[in-house]
């Protein structure tokens, strides 16, 4: 295959520099590994920086995010809930920090407002009576996968090509003309490696760029540190709360649709191959955000998950919450390797922005005078893309159903119709649909049994559509409920045990599928 740029990484970066070089112009192709959103991309916490978290460690990256997130609100609505936010101290927290906190906000030019307890208590009951200070900020939730599909989207139709499961393996350097000749690349579903030829190369891996970068020759120096975030089974607060203090355990919780998402850890990680949250960090987690929302002590929890971030400096800092939060944008021509460039670093909220100077610098090596177009041009949406939206489905289904139109997932309502829609989208892509690539791109699996019932039900689907065959299926199902299990497994106290309990019953014991094989997920 041949390309004017290879974009090795389909997260939100690969997406939206996928989507701004094809609007100047420039053909390119996606390779993946997995599927969209696959690394931290798809396990953050969804949240659109207003910029105040940063406005006393990072003041340029605190601007960035200002900037950003309200060219966001303006060109992706569709994407984001314009929530607020809410900075919270309480008894016990940094009375000076709290003090300095507005003027902070201000040299960085983000809007922020006291607010009185008794008014605040009202805005959010759920506060603790230990809360001392709040401060209401313009933070905003923010759709991840709909964002990256939807960037995509607009990229494919315009002549991009997105190749999931498929993993870069080696390059081919051409030491004579300093260039990466061609990449090698194996998909992972046939086992078959095919080289594509492309003018630039983009290393848009997030915590897998130091690998990649690695392969080309020209290693960069990566923090690996994994954050765990907790699911809600119901909305907590209709704003984001975040507590005002410095960086800190469990020190958000973003309203997410009909959830919320409580994080985050800190834990330095040398193996990006097994990543997964801990019981010990759902009890930090939980510990610290009850001081600041009480009600986390007691509610029922469905689900936690594991990102990892990809923080540039050096692996003997110590401090990983000291490391800037900030992208790194690196050409390597002064590394003797004209063709090849990496982006990391930086937070979903300035993707647009990682995306644009990444594209900026590619096209003055191509040739392209195009400006970016993104600061200015809306993202459309994508009718395929909206079925990540909680409660969408039923809203649709349940004004108007043909008899035959059964839902697929009861915990999230998700109709044959909606899964038939995705499954189109898919191919349209040249992509195969399995569980977890629908589950990717809807709402099936993420209610409050995990999978258990949905799961048996979409397989049985996919298999009358003749989009499986022979065992095909049953090795989707069990990855994709080993994947929820991953998320079940730290939780496993009152509800979640009793969940759990019947899924082994149901696919273990009547079914005799075994999920648990591997002993370190017993």
């Amino acid at each position: 295959m041949q390309t004017q740029a290879l974009i090795i990484g389909g997260g939100i970066t690969g997406a939206g520099i996928a989507r701004d070089l094809s609007m100047r112009g420039v053909h390119s192709i996606i390779v993946e590994k997995l599927d969209i959103n696959a690394g931290a991309s798809g396990a953050n916490h969804g949240l659109l920086h207003c910029g105040a978290r940063y406005v006393s460690s990072d003041l340029a990256l605190a601007e960035e995010c200002r900037i950003e997130g309200n060219l966001l609100k303006r060109l992706a609505p569709q994407c984001i809930e314009n929530t607020g936010g809410l900075f919270v101290a309480v008894q016990g927290d940094d009375e000076k920090y709290v003090a300095d906190f507005p003027h902070l906000c201000a040299q960085s030019r983000i809007p922020v407002k006291a607010l009185d307890l008794k008014n605040a208590r009202e805005m959010e009951p759920a506060l603790s009576d230990r809360t001392i200070a709040v401060y209401q900020v313009e933070d905003a939730s923010i759709d991840p996968f709909k964002l990256s599909m939807e960037n995509i989207f607009q990229a494919c139709e315009l002549g991009c090509t997105l190749l999931r499961n498929t993993e870069v393996i080696g390059f081919i350097k051409d030491n004579h003309n300093h260039r990466i000749q061609a990449t090698r690349v194996l998909d992972n579903l046939t086992g078959k490696t095919f080289l594509i030829e492309a003018e630039q190369i983009i290393n848009a891996t997030g915590a897998w760029a130091g690998s990649v970068s690695k392969m080309a020759g020209v290693p960069i120096q990566m923090i690996l540190s994994k954050g765990s975030l907790l699911v809600t089974h119901n909305r907590i607060t209709q704003r984001v709360v975040n507590r005002l203090r410095p960086y800190s355990n469990a020190y958000i919780l973003v309203p997410g649709g009909t959830v919320s998402i409580l994080g985050t850890t800190s834990i330095r990680i040398d193996d990006l191959e097994d990543i997964r949250p801990t019981v010990q960090e759902m009890d930090v987690i939980v510990g610290e955000g009850a001081k600041m929302l009480p009600v986390l002590e007691k509610i029922r929890y469905i689900r936690a998950y594991a990102g990892v971030r990809p923080l540039v400096g050096s692996p003997s800092d110590e401090n990983d919450r000291g490391a800037s939060r900030a992208f790194a944008l690196i050409d390597y021509e002064n590394h003797g390797l004209k063709n090849f460039v990496t982006i990391t670093g930086g937070k979903l909220t300035t993707y647009r922005l990682m995306a644009e100077k990444t594209a900026d610098l590619v096209c003055r090596r191509l040739g392209v005078t195009i400006p970016c177009p993104t600061k200015t041009v809306p993202l459309p949406s994508a009718q395929a893309a909206r079925w990540t939206e909680p409660g969408l489905a039923p809203r649709i289904w349940m004004k108007h159903h043909e008899p035959e139109d059964v839902l697929i997932c009861e915990c999230e309502m998700v109709p044959k119709s909606t899964v038939d829609c995705i499954i189109e989208s898919i191919h349209l892509q040249n992509g195969q649909a399995d569980l977890r690539a629908i589950g990717v791109r809807s709402r099936i699996g993420k209610g409050a049994c995990q999978g258990t019932i949905c799961g048996i039900r979409l397989l049985a689907h996919l298999y009358n559509k003749g989009e499986l065959n022979s065992d095909q299926g049953l090795i989707s199902l069990r990855e994709f409920l080993r994947e929820r299990w991953r998320g079940v497994r730290p939780l496993l106290w009152d509800m979640p045990l009793i969940q759990a309990e019947m899924q082994e019953a149901l696919y273990c014991g009547l079914c005799g599928l075994e999920l648990y094989s591997d002993t370190t997920e017993t």
